[in-house]
């Protein structure tokens, strides 16, 4: 019987692939963005902690950022994110969020972008890619 149910769901994942793709809606193309990003390493990004107009921030829920942070960077997961920007629109800001997996960072970048800075990068390792290479992290 369990491997009737399981060549059923089988079935059902290749000819319906939006059931296991958690389809919570209609079809719609990736967003299009008119501004570029630069991307940064983890190297170039690490070189950066600290350094006078460089402002590092997390994107990441506040459950993931009270689990330690880039030394330094905000939390830029709230509702009044435009208060944390600089009035120097060309600061360098650097932004990150989960992984690679995770876009909250990229379209953080790109929505600072689009408000006209213009020192703007994105870390796309993530603060679990930064921790993983062992570098140093703080808690709020």
């Amino acid at each position: 019987m369990s491997q009737r149910i399981a060549t059923i769901a089988l079935l059902a994942s290749l000819f319906c692939p939006a059931v296991l793709a958690g389809a919570g809606g209609e079809l719609r193309p990736a967003p299009v963005y008119e501004t570029d990003i630069k991307y940064i390493s983890m190297l170039e990004a690490e070189q950066k902690v600290g350094q006078p107009g460089v402002i590092f921030y997390d994107v990441n829920v506040l459950e993931i950022w009270a689990d330690g942070y880039i030394p330094g960077a905000l939390h830029f997961f709230v509702d009044n994110w435009k208060d944390l920007l600089p009035e120097d629109k060309d600061a360098e800001l650097i932004f990150y969020c989960a992984n690679r997996l995770c876009n909250a960072s990229e379209i953080a970048a790109h929505s600072v972008k689009a408000l006209g800075y213009t020192n703007v990068s994105q870390m796309p390792e993530g603060i679990f890619g930064w921790r993983m290479s062992g570098r140093v992290t703080e808690k709020p």
